[in-house]
């Protein structure tokens, strides 16, 4: 059979049982084994699938992954998120709009905790929304900003995307994590400029009193606390005293002691809690790894990804606009299908055309992520909308013309990210020391050296 039409039986298969509502992990499966049969042969050989399936989550490096999502669990069960909001409250609670200001930082910080939007999400809006909306702010933008800012979790480190990412590229993880920093903060910073003009029309000042210098001493002593774990956490994976799995475990070892022993709210009942969560989550992420395995196998033996790949070879000579045209692919994807199950499906195919144009494979997958995780603000799917719109007790079509201006900005980040490279290149050698491949830029691309 052709690969083209081998191509389209993998691809409308997988397509359809996702319209037909089927879990991304058993449309995976059921597209693997529709190409597989097409092929014939021994290619549905269940031992093979099985073997396939163990491949998929057998790996040290996908360790790291529930580890930082148990760490997140227990630091926000712990008291982690009331203590960074009112941390960040003492630095820009004050000013005009200074609520929203609190939480995009609030946001940022907690990214460095989770690593995950929907949980970030979840976590601060049920705190922010309700408080900004008390405050007199309209509710659906507060549920909008809470949305929007919250697409730093899956950038800043530890990112559960990246670790993704990184363990199906065989890149360093080490390496995806220093290099999310910069863009997390370009994130943050361009949210901050979108919320001041917002906040401009219909923003108020926060009505809490201000507090005592002795006041102000005690929060920021006990949010320190909260915030050590991530510099704890970057400082060793810079110095090369652990590694990205490692640091996981250091993660959840820093976070029970400080529930249990500093803040005091991690009990019994709430520690059980946070494992049967991040044992959860884990699961369904770990099971999708093992699913996209068998996947990329089928696609692997059929000869799919050259297909793809000999299509898209005129581009190789151009590396900007190959890459311009990935990362279209990649948010036009994010709009139907999750971040996860994007990178699973995605990067194996588009390997072999990053190579071959010598783009950088950090370099990459740090703008790949930030393009994937914009799908979460863009509907049908759109899970961060979801979740806000549950925790904000917002209709869908109330929030979305809020995040517009919000989703249109962090798309042109992404297009920026690709245009000036040294946004991203330059940070990352001064942070993690990692030589990145030359890569032009938009002015050299035009005129030359």
């Amino acid at each position: 059979m052709s690969l083209s039409i081998l191509a389209i039986v993998f691809l409308l298969s997988l397509f359809a049982s996702i319209i037909l509502g089927l879990p991304i992990a058993f449309s995976l499966i059921l597209s693997a084994v529709a190409t597989g049969l097409c092929m014939g042969g021994s290619a549905t050989n269940p031992q093979i699938i099985a073997l396939q399936l163990m491949q998929g989550s057998d790996s040290v490096t996908l360790m790291a992954l529930p580890f930082f999502v148990l760490a997140g669990e227990f630091m926000n069960k712990g008291g982690l998120t009331r203590r960074i909001i009112d941390f960040c409250d003492i630095l820009v609670g004050r000013v005009k709009g200074g609520l929203g200001y609190v939480t995009i930082f609030a946001c940022l910080l907690f990214a460095s905790l989770v690593g995950s939007a929907v949980a970030s999400t979840a976590a601060l809006g049920a705190i922010l929304i309700p408080m900004m909306t008390d405050s007199g702010y309209n509710r659906a933008k507060s549920a909008g900003l809470v949305a929007s800012a919250n697409l730093v979790a899956p950038i800043m480190p530890p990112s559960v995307p990246m670790i993704i990412y990184g363990a199906t590229a065989s890149v360093s993880i080490n390496a995806l994590f220093l290099g999310g920093i910069a863009p997390a903060v370009y994130l943050t910073m361009i949210m901050c400029v979108v919320w001041f003009f917002v906040s401009r029309k219909d923003g108020v000042v926060s009505k809490k009193p201000k507090p005592t210098l002795k006041e102000a001493v005690k929060i920021f002593l006990d949010g320190l606390w909260a915030l050590l774990l991530p510099v704890i956490v970057l400082v060793g994976l810079r110095g090369g005293i652990f590694t990205a799995t490692e640091a996981g475990v250091v993660a959840v070892v820093y976070a029970i002691l400080v529930g249990i022993f500093v803040y005091r709210e991690l009990s019994p009942k709430l520690l059980f809690k946070g494992l049967v969560s991040g044992a959860k989550m884990s699961a369904v992420v770990m099971f999708l790894a093992a699913t996209a395995q068998v996947a990329a196998y089928m696609l692997t033996i059929s000869r799919i990804p050259q297909v793809i790949t000999e299509s898209l070879a005129p581009l190789v000579a151009n590396p900007m606009l190959l890459n311009v045209v990935l990362q279209v692919i990649i948010i036009l994807m994010g709009t139907c299908v999750d971040v996860v199950p994007t990178i699973l499906i995605m990067t194996p195919i588009m390997l072999p055309l990053l190579n071959a144009a010598h783009i950088d494979l950090v370099y990459f997958g740090i703008v790949f992520t930030l393009a994937n995780v914009l799908g979460l603000t863009s509907p049908p799917v759109g899970p961060v909308l979801n979740v806000a719109c549950a925790t904000g007790k917002v209709k869908m079509e109330e929030i979305l013309p809020p995040v517009i201006p919000y989703y249109i900005i962090q798309c042109i980040l992404v297009f920026v990210l690709i245009l000036f490279p040294e946004t991203i290149t330059l940070p990352l050698k001064w942070i993690a020391g990692y030589e990145v491949l030359p890569m032009p830029n938009i002015i050299t691309a035009i005129f030359g050296k």
